[in-house]
Parts: C-alpha cells; structure tokens; sequence
C-alpha cells in the first residue's frame, strides 16, 4: 500500500498539528502493509527531525502555491500509483480531492479544532467535504462540532487522540538558568505554552491574566510564564499592565523543540482554560512532565484530561472557577505523573491508527464502528 500524504507542516514544523502529522506518519511507517509514504508539505520553517522508516519527503513545493501545485503535477506525471491521499488539513482538501481523482484512491482528511467547527471561507473545500472517504478527528467534541454544519454521517468519522511521547518526558528539577534567563527564581510559576495569535483568541490567556489580581492578593511570589510568540503579544503584554500584573506576567516567546520539556519543568502548575483547543496536546506534555494542569470544561481540553481523571476542569466562563482550580492545582505535589496518562502513549496512538487503517481497508468493515479506543 502507498500513501501520500499533504500536509501543512509535519517534520521541521512547530505545534499541535504538525506533531500530530509527524505522528501520524510514523505510526504509517510502522505499519507492515504500507510500503511507501510519500509527504509533500506546504511549509517546513526548522530543519527536519531524522524522517521514519518508508517516508518519502519531497520538499520542492515550499512557501509558494505554484510551486506545490507543480510539484504534485510533477509527481503525477511519472505515473506513481497510491491508494491513500492523506489531506492533513482542511485547507489543503480542492487539490486534495483532485488527486483522488488522478489516483483513483481513497481520501482521508484530518480535523483538529476551529479548522472545522464551522464551514470555512472555501466555499469548495465546504463542498468537497461530502466526497471525502473518511475523516479522522482528534476528539469528540470536534467530530460533534464539525458534524453540526458538515452533515457527515457518524459511520465516516474516526476518533484519534493525539499522542505524547513519554520518554522525551519526566519529572525533574527546575532548570537554574531558564530561572535566570526570566528572573523566576524563587516564584510561584504559572505557565501556558500556546500560540499568541490574534484570531485564536480561545487559549486562556486572557482567563489567567485576568485571575492574577487575586492570585496575587493570596500568592505574592506568584508568576505567569507564556511560552509562545505571535502578533496577539503586544495586546496580552497591554492588558497584563493595565491590570497591574505587568511585572508578573514573562513572555518567554517561541521556544526550540528541544527545550520544552525544561520549560514545562518551571511550572508549579500549567493553566490553559480555553474556549476553543480541539484537544490540546501540550496537556499531555505539561502532565508527562510530573506538572499539575488546569484544562476546560467547555473544549478539546476534557478529552486530554479524560474528563478531570488527568487534571483539574473549569469553566472558563467562570473566574470564580478559574481562581479556584489554579489554587487547587498549586496545593498538589509536584513531579506526579497522572496515573492513566499512558492511555494517550505513542503505543496506543499507532495501535489505533492501525485499527483506522484495517478498517479503512478491509470490504465491509464500517468506518468508525466502535472498538477504535
């Protein structure tokens, strides 16, 4: 079987997404049926990671539509055959579904969060929805949402959670010089890493600049540490000093791969009440890392938390509630690993794609039947 795979960004990418993708694709590799994934990415901003067993990355068609269309054009003419086209991402669904055309294949199309809670702006990638084979949503409530305006019937939707690698992981002691470099040394630290862009105002950012007033009053050494960058900062570091918590709150910006793991270590606790995460994979990381973690009631982040087994929900329509669940999240040990969290391992993520594939694969077996868990 071969594959070929359009994403956004997957290796040599940063985010949720693209370490879905890269997931995704390794679990690919690993499986004995496929035999080859070819990958051709609309972006790659870092140098990518070493690529996986049976990958294929043609990186012609970078940062420049003409360009990628080319490079697919190109890939068609010297006549390869796949069975799967693998549409990472909404947006890429028109040239996508094309390719199913060329190729007579199967399309398969990955939704995350706001990408697909409500139509798009692409009038043909909203009618294209309906000539997709399967879909593969990384949690229930975006498999729900996207269902209330996409009018897909259940039996073409899979649910696969994200996953964490938990060796890359741990507890362990507050990096000294990450201290240093933001002059939390000694403090109570809050932390959120996430994207600081202004059209995804969901993340909580507000939420916790908003709370540290009265963090304040009752934790004087407190800190909010965010990690991330985006053109949503000057906004956050306005209202951060307009409710004068100006000196509380660090911006960290964005932050190498290779770090995070020490960064989610500073915290004493890592906050997200959200309004929009589709799951929220930097949950699993903060917790693999032995951090308390505050999530929402209302978005992807229940699912991540396996409905307050993992860490603490609340309404983040509720300050009272958000005051409440920090607090409480501060009061826990630090350096425990949720037991459970291993449900969310790369082991059970590629033994459910797997499943996903097989189903997808094998006559008469319904896409989406129970059993994927």
């Amino acid at each position: 079987m071969r594959i070929l795979c359009l994403p956004t960004d997957a290796f040599g990418g940063q985010g949720g997404i693209a370490k879905f993708n890269r997931d995704f694709l390794r679990a690919l590799g690993s499986n004995p049926d496929i035999d080859e994934i070819v990958v051709v990415p609309r972006r790659m901003p870092y140098p990518p990671e070493p690529l996986p067993q049976k990958i294929t990355h043609i990186v012609t068609g970078l940062n420049n539509k003409w360009l990628y269309v080319k490079t697919l054009w190109s890939l068609w003419r010297t006549n390869h055959h796949f069975d799967i086209i693998f549409c990472a991402h909404i947006h890429l669904l028109s040239i996508a579904y094309v390719l199913k055309l060329l190729y007579k294949a199967k399309l398969i199309l990955t939704i995350h969060g706001i990408d697909a809670w409500q139509p798009t702006k692409r009038w043909l990638s909203n009618y294209l929805i309906g000539r997709v084979d399967v879909i593969v949503a990384v949690s229930e409530v975006t498999k729900q949402r996207f269902m209330k305006w996409a009018k897909i019937k259940p039996a073409k939707i899979f649910i696969l959670p994200n996953a964490v690698d938990l060796a890359e992981y741990g507890p362990g002691p507050k990096n000294a010089a990450l201290l240093n470099r933001y002059g939390l040394t000694g403090k109570v630290v809050l932390m959120t890493l996430g994207r600081l862009a202004s059209e995804e105002k969901y993340k909580g950012f507000d939420e916790i600049i908003e709370a540290l007033p009265g963090l304040l009053s009752r934790i004087p050494q407190i800190a909010y540490l965010i990690v991330g960058d985006g053109d949503d900062r000057p906004r956050l570091e306005a209202k951060a000093k307009e409710l004068g918590v100006g000196e509380q709150v660090v911006f960290a910006g964005f932050i190498p791969e290779a770090e995070k793991a020490d960064h989610y270590r500073l915290a004493d606790a890592f906050v997200m009440p959200g309004r929009g995460e589709g799951f929220g994979i930097v949950f699993l990381e903060a917790m693999a890392c032995g951090i308390p973690v505050v999530g929402s009631k209302i978005d992807g982040s229940r699912e991540a938390l396996r409905d307050g087994a993992l860490g603490i929900l609340v309404d983040p329509r509720r300050p009272d509630e958000i005051l409440a669940g920090v607090l409480q999240a501060l009061q826990q040990p630090p350096g425990v690993i949720p037991a459970g969290l291993d449900y969310f391992s790369f082991e059970n993520f590629a033994r459910r794609c797997h499943q996903i594939l097989q189903q997808i694969a094998t006559p008469g077996k319904s896409a989406g039947r129970p059993g994927i868990k």
